[in-house]
């Protein structure tokens, strides 16, 4: 059952929702992401060393890795013990699937040590345990990318039905704010209902996002790129979001919006100058405000968790 005592990965950020679609579309980055190593231990159960200065909790109870491999350890039938480091590069809070990273890269090198006896989708609902810890919501939208790779649907969470889906080159320009918002306060501020005539223009907006990926329609992939229920109650909690948004497509972007909850924005581009030009955007913006910030300008991660050393 066992092949390997020790391995490491590179657990990738993510970006959640690609504007209209809320909880069902999601895709994985080159970079940011997260070291991870775990090796095999002699007693049962789980330990977890953090190798950075984010303070996370150590108990695996109350870490979100920790929570994946839990769920993991419940469907094996022999007593396992695993030792995990985690070196995180992701800032927790930053709305680029920090704790899908975790836990996805937790399950994902732990799955790897065992042969891989547990399937992708197994993974998936495992690392969805943290997913539930950290926001109260068992959502696979990071999840699933961190796991498939690429960029994918989630056409059911019960039961889990998840497809992946081919799409064409697109760069990807990230700002990430140096302010935290909340996975389960974003949440929060959601409207409980919504509009049948708002319901409808997303539902167009999804379909043609999706086809326009599968059809390597860059127009299309631009057009679909609106999103009239969660954006504009969540772009309250971004400083400077409008305008981002805005002067980014008025340098060539093809659009783009909140990555997961926020406060990071993502904007796609059909080439790597574009990208850079986005980038550009979004720095004197937030230099104007006067508000810390880091970028990335990267592209879509086609394989997911990548095993470093196994």
């Amino acid at each position: 059952m066992v092949t390997e005592k020790i391995i490491k990965v590179h657990a990738p950020a993510t970006v959640a929702n690609m504007v209209c679609g809320f909880d069902i579309l999601g895709f994985a980055v080159k970079e940011p992401y997260d070291e991870m190593w775990i090796r095999l231990t002699e007693q049962p159960g789980i330990t977890i060393i953090n190798k950075d200065d984010y303070q996370l909790p150590a108990e695996p109870e109350k870490n979100v890795a920790g929570a994946a491999l839990l769920a993991m350890l419940e469907e094996l039938t022999q007593p396992v013990g695993f030792e995990l480091t985690i070196r995180k590069h992701i800032k927790p809070g930053s709305g680029v699937g920090s704790s899908a990273a975790s836990s996805a890269g937790a399950v994902v090198a732990a799955n790897t040590l065992l042969n891989g006896v547990f399937s992708k989708e197994d993974l998936v609902r495992f690392a969805m345990n943290g997913e539930k810890l950290a926001s109260g919501v068992k959502h696979a939208d990071n999840i699933a990318p961190c796991i498939y790779g690429g960029v994918t649907l989630i056409r059911s969470i019960h039961p889990l039905d998840i497809v992946a889906l081919t799409a064409p080159p697109l760069f990807v320009t990230i700002v990430h704010p140096q302010i935290e918002v909340r996975t389960a306060d974003a949440r929060s501020i959601l409207k409980k209902q919504v509009y049948l005539k708002d319901a409808i223009k997303q539902w167009g907006n999804i379909a043609g996002l999706v086809s326009g990926l599968l059809q390597s329609d860059y127009a299309l992939i631009g057009r679909s790129l609106e999103d009239v229920l969660i954006e504009p109650v969540r772009s309250i909690l971004i400083p400077g979001f409008n305008t981002v948004k805005q002067k980014s497509r008025e340098a060539g972007a093809l659009g783009g919006g909140i990555s997961g909850s926020g406060p990071s924005i993502f904007m796609l581009s059909k080439d790597e100058a574009t990208a850079i030009a986005v980038e550009k955007v979004m720095q004197d913006e937030y230099q104007q405000l006067g508000l810390d910030h880091h970028t990335y300008v990267t592209t879509i991660h086609s394989s997911g968790v990548e095993i470093i050393k196994a």
